[in-house]
């Protein structure tokens, strides 16, 4: 067993390179995540998923506590073991979901109560609670049960959540258990609002957390704004611990983030995406049920050495999706997972070679061509 750490090897401008080592092995950043949100990556076999070079894993408290339990993962020896990935894992605290997905739901000082959108069973998620659960799930990284501030709340509303959400990180503190390395991760809060990030911030830099979360971004406030709320945030952050920007996302808002300083990323799009048609490339997005498919035999991406890409052409995986084969979802998700963790690689080697803002207009001019012409 090791502590948990987060060593820095070479820096360009804000963007960093390193490594984040936890108590089931290292993973290099600047990192993106596989959404196992219910202790599986949906169309996806571990193995596989580890075949397009992703190191960490991320599962969602909120979905996990419904079913099957924290409790019964815990007595099968914990989510490594269940879900058959033995590297490293982040849970989620479940205040996002709790947010967008129960019913019913009552928020209070001590917590939330609500029904489950499953079967409308009662529940109530407290920050202790949050904590017990994903101790039991045997995450690597526990993030801070928090509220995420709604897009569009006044100034006032932020700040009457953010400082909530900042008693409830004292709260998580408390009821953390500290083991070699394990972590625990608070999360940032605040809205757009420059001077509520850095009150955040700091009340999080007393706490002294492992890490930093960086949320209530990417929930329709814009790209522009979430970069200016990235570039008032980061300052105020203790530069030796990881900083985790939550829910982002496309890979134009990954490349610009990673500009700005953050270090680790997650998102339900590339495997959301993947099982709707829609694939990633290094010239944009491809929808391929778009009937100009039908006869392409163009792999999807000439770039790619995934398996859709080096064994099917366009017309096939297009032949799959409108034939509803299961074949069309496993494909693309496979594909998109890949296309983003070759971004990341790109991103950790510019870095280290100094060359961070060529590599990011080279991603920008091939992203402007589209995906009209073949890329070659």
């Amino acid at each position: 067993m090791t502590d948990f750490k987060f060593d820095i090897f070479s820096t360009d401008g804000a963007a960093r390179r390193g490594r984040v080592t936890t108590a089931h092995g290292t993973f290099e950043t600047p990192a993106f995540m596989a959404t196992a949100t219910a202790a599986t990556v949906k169309a996806m076999l571990p193995d596989n998923v580890r075949a397009t070079g992703a190191e960490l894993a991320i599962c969602n408290t909120y979905h996990l506590m419904l079913r099957p339990t924290a409790e019964r993962v815990a007595r099968l020896g914990g989510l490594h073991k269940f879900m058959d990935w033995p590297g490293p894992i982040v849970t989620d605290s479940g205040g996002f979901q709790v947010m967008s997905l129960a019913k019913l739901r009552t928020i209070n000082e001590n917590g939330v109560t609500f029904r489950s959108h499953i079967d409308g069973t009662a529940y109530e998620l407290t920050p202790e609670r949050s904590m017990q659960i994903q101790q039991l799930l045997d995450s690597d990284i526990t993030m801070a049960f928090d509220e995420c501030t709604q897009n569009g709340a006044s100034p006032e509303e932020a700040a009457a959540s953010m400082r909530m959400s900042m008693r409830w990180a004292e709260r998580c503190k408390r009821a953390f258990m500290p083991r070699e390395g394990y972590a625990l991760f608070g999360i940032n809060q605040g809205s757009v609002y420059p001077d509520l990030r850095e009150e955040s911030a700091k009340a999080l830099n007393d706490l002294d957390t492992e890490g930093y979360g960086i949320g209530g971004l990417a929930i329709g406030e814009g790209q522009e704004a979430m970069f200016s709320t990235i570039e008032v945030t980061i300052p105020f952050l203790k530069p030796m611990k990881p900083r985790y920007l939550m829910g982002v996302g496309r890979p134009d808002d990954i490349v610009g983030s990673v500009l700005r300083g953050v270090d680790m990323f997650d998102c339900v799009m590339p495997t959301r995406s993947g099982r709707t048609g829609q694939a990633f490339t290094h010239r944009g997005t491809v929808n391929i049920r778009n009937a100009r498919h039908i006869e392409d035999p163009r792999p999807l991406d000439e770039r790619c050495g995934c398996l859709a890409c080096t064994r099917y052409s366009r017309a096939y995986l297009h032949h799959l999706f409108r034939t509803e084969e299961m074949l069309g979802p496993i494909l693309l998700t496979t594909h998109n997972i890949q296309y983003y963790q070759g971004l990341m690689r790109g991103l950790r080697e510019a870095i280290e070679v100094r060359k961070i803002n060529d590599f990011a207009a080279a991603f920008h001019e091939e992203l402007a061509r589209g995906d009209i012409e073949p890329l070659s």
